[in-house]
């Protein structure tokens, strides 16, 4: 049975989170179907398939589909940040000199990389343990911990605070300049709700302490993605 701590954490923190993310998702989409609005939804729609299978399996007590639902919640999650990156690249290279296939590559060779998290997670200790003893709270190990920030940081964080100052630093016009500073906090607020995760999975799980980062990657989330659809998604037309 969930405790009132992961009940808090789950349904009530993060259904806030995938009714927000699947609102923006539709809002960039309709303002015009292009592809790069496809791209730049594409973020939200992972961050809220990770969410909702969270949701489906949180309830379960069967320890093997438990474990293989956590770790589709971890990948979509995780992943989502590769399409903003990508997006952003595109801005930055444009379509042209940024092809098809390289965007193919990229999109397939991160996907990879965050699916070997699977091979990595079901090293005992190591990876990440779920059992009926701990009421199926993912406990994170070193390894895995270090795995997927490691990751992060090189194949998303990096590249893409990276592409984004040189975008900003770029822009002459004043009003575009502001706009770029609110997607660059919402892109900042996004890892630190990113890295709260791997923190309190690694370090604080199933506590009151985990409850409270909950919390404030509540309020990083929110405003991370206020932050990102104002300064750029309404602008995608």
């Amino acid at each position: 049975m969930l405790s009132l701590i992961r009940i808090i954490q789950i349904y009530v923190v993060q259904g806030i989170l995938c009714v927000f993310f699947l609102f923006l998702a539709v809002k960039i989409i309709t303002r015009q179907k292009k592809k790069l609005n496809y791209i730049f939804s594409a973020f939200y729609i992972s961050e809220a398939i990770g969410l909702i299978i969270n949701f489906i399996y949180a309830p379960l007590e069967n320890e093997v589909i438990v474990k293989g639902l956590n770790f589709l919640t971890n990948f979509f999650s995780f992943y989502a940040v590769i399409f903003l990156l990508l997006f952003i690249i595109l801005l930055y290279k444009t379509e042209k000199a940024f092809e098809p296939k390289k965007q193919i590559i990229l999109i397939l060779t991160t996907g990879i990389i965050y699916f070997c998290m699977l091979f990595i997670a079901i090293i005992p200790e190591l990876g990440v343990e779920m059992t009926e003893a701990n009421q199926f709270t993912p406990y994170w190990g070193w390894l895995f911990f270090l795995y997927v920030s490691s990751i992060t940081t090189i194949f998303s964080t990096i590249p893409t605070l990276y592409y984004i100052w040189k975008i900003f630093n770029s822009f002459k016009d004043e009003t575009v300049r502001g706009r770029w500073r609110f997607f660059f906090g919402g892109v900042i607020f996004l890892y630190l709700l990113l890295y709260s995760i791997f923190i309190r999975n690694t370090f604080f799980p199933g506590t009151i302490l985990s409850t409270i980062l909950s919390l404030f990657g509540l309020v990083f989330s929110i405003c991370g993605a206020i932050f990102i659809y104002y300064g750029v998604g309404r602008q995608l037309d």
